[in-house]
């Protein structure tokens, strides 16, 4: 069985969750919305949220933000849309149908982006993270909540063999914390500013980078 992945195959993965999404993955995942939405409007403004599925995490933003969310299947964002009209979201700007690895938005676009659960499911990882830190605003920062997986040991054994069946699925169980600090020490415009484990069992973590200044940029790359 293959463990590549591709976006259309991640789409249709979605599209069959979206009708039960909010009642498997709403529990298991409500703690760590809460906290990425706790640290995401300690900057706030204008807020990207990729991979905003369902839309769950809608109603949790103060009125004074505004939101923008995208995801890659467009079945889980006709039940975000719903959610918006319920709820009278006037804050939420636009959801639509959007591409982690290709975003539309110009350069420094948002004062935050918020990516809960949904690196893992990017076919390129690396190119989602490239294109979450180009559309945020020098001083902004970058959010995410992610399933980690171990780098060692039984567990890490086990997830390598769970990778062709949970690829199927729409994510991958492979995926250590290394890989998002290499991908920051290559990226010269952001600098890891937290990083902590999340429940359930600590397998999910929140991690946030920083978008350097333009000086520290030009600075950056000139030492480099």
């Amino acid at each position: 069985m293959t463990t590549d992945m591709n976006t259309q195959g991640v789409a249709s993965a979605y599209g069959r969750l979206a009708p039960i999404y909010d009642f498997v993955f709403g529990p298991v995942f409500r703690k760590g919305r809460a906290e990425a939405i706790k640290v995401a409007e300690r900057i706030g403004g204008r807020i990207l949220e990729v991979g905003v599925g369902t839309g769950l995490s809608l109603p949790q933003y103060a009125e004074q933000n505004r939101i923008v969310g995208v995801d890659i299947s467009q079945k889980m964002l006709d039940v975000a849309r719903k959610r918006v009209g319920k709820h009278g979201l006037a804050n939420v700007e636009s959801i639509e149908v959007g591409d982690a690895e290709s975003l539309r938005f110009e350069n420094d676009s948002f004062d935050v982006v918020v990516a809960q659960y949904v690196v893992t499911a990017c076919p390129n990882p690396e190119k989602a993270l490239d294109e979450f830190a180009r559309v945020t605003r020098p001083g902004g920062e970058v959010v995410i909540t992610t399933r980690i997986g171990a780098e060692r040991g039984m567990r890490a054994g086990i997830e390598k063999k769970l990778m062709p069946v949970t690829t199927k699925l729409g994510w991958r169980t492979e995926f250590s914390f290394s890989r998002y600090t290499t991908w920051a020490t290559a990226n010269s415009t952001v600098r890891l500013v937290e990083h902590r484990p999340l429940p359930p069992l600590g397998h999910f973590w929140l991690i946030r980078f920083e978008k350097l200044s333009t000086a520290e940029q030009n600075a950056t790359s000139l030492a480099g």
